[in-house]
C-alpha cells in the first residue's frame, strides 16, 4: 500500500467513484497492522503477534498473512480468500492524513492511483458539493479505526511496561522444510499466570483479557498458514 495519499478535495476528486475492491495492492504483504479491537475476529483465522519499531521502541499488533516476506496467502488473483479483512485494508483507498504539529486534528486523504477509483462505476464520493452517505460512513469508520489504533498503542505500551511482551522465534514446517520466523513478540503466558492478583485484575478491568487470550489462541493458526502454503 505504497500509493501516496493526498488530501481529499471536492474540487479535485468530486467526480470520483469507488469501485469493487482489488486486493492486489497487498498481495505481497505478509503482515498487516490491526488494533486490539480486531483480535477477536482476526484471531479466528490468522496468527496475531506483535512487532517492535526499532526506532521508536513502540509495539504494534499485526496479523500474519504469510510465513515469509512478500507472501500473502489470503490474496489470490486480486481477491481476498479469507473471511476477515483487517480494517486498514477495508479503509483503502481512503486514509487519514496526520499533521504531527496539530495533535487533535486529522484529515481525510485518498490514494489517487488506486485501481478502485473510477469516474464510471461504483460508489460516488460527492453529490454536487455535498459528501455522499457512502463517504460519510467511510469517514466515520476511518475515525473509529484511528481511535482504536491510538488506544492500542497505549495498551501495548502498558503491556510492555509490565514486561508481558517477549521476543519469540517461531519455527514452522512447510512440506517437510523447517523455517524460523524471527522479530516477533508474544504475550509471556508464564509471566501472565504468575502475576499478582491485583495486577491481573487490573488487566481485566481495562478489558485486556479478551485480546490477550485471543492473541494466545490465535497462535494455533500458524499451522493453518503452513498448510495453506504447502498446498499452494
Amino acid at each position: 500500500m505504497s500509493n501516496p495519499i493526498t488530501l481529499l478535495d471536492h474540487a479535485k476528486h468530486g467526480d470520483l467513484k469507488v469501485g469493487a475492491t482489488d486486493f492486489a495492492h497487498v498481495a505481497e504483504q505478509h503482515i498487516m497492522p490491526i488494533s486490539l479491537h480486531e483480535i477477536a475476529r482476526a484471531g479466528t483465522e490468522y496468527p496475531v503477534v506483535f512487532v517492535k519499531n526499532s526506532d521508536s521502541g513502540e509495539f504494534q499488533s499485526v496479523v500474519m498473512l504469510g510465513l515469509k516476506p512478500g507472501q500473502n496467502l489470503s490474496v489470490k488473483d486480486g481477491k481476498w480468500q479469507g473471511l476477515y479483512v483487517p480494517a486498514v485494508i477495508r479503509d483503502y483507498p481512503l486514509g487519514l492524513v496526520l499533521n504531527p504539529d496539530v495533535k487533535d486534528k486529522v484529515w481525510i486523504g485518498i490514494r489517487e492511483e488506486a485501481k478502485e477509483l473510477t469516474k464510471e462505476e461504483g460508489q460516488a464520493l460527492f453529490e454536487g458539493e455535498k459528501e455522499t452517505p457512502f463517504l460519510e460512513a467511510r469517514k466515520k469508520a476511518l475515525i473509529e479505526h484511528f481511535e482504536q489504533d491510538q488506544a492500542t498503542r497505549n495498551i501495548l505500551a502498558f503491556l510492555a511496561e509490565k514486561e508481558l511482551l517477549i521476543s519469540q522465534t517461531i519455527t514452522v514446517e512447510v512440506n517437510g522444510e523447517k523455517r524460523n520466523i524471527n522479530g516477533l513478540y508474544i504475550i509471556d503466558e508464564k509471566k501472565l499466570n504468575e502475576m499478582p492478583n491485583e495486577e491481573f485484575l487490573a488487566l481485566r478491568e481495562r478489558g485486556l483479557l479478551g485480546p490477550i487470550f485471543g492473541h494466545l489462541a490465535s497462535m494455533n493458526q500458524i499451522n493453518r498458514l503452513a498448510r495453506t502454503e504447502g498446498q499452494a
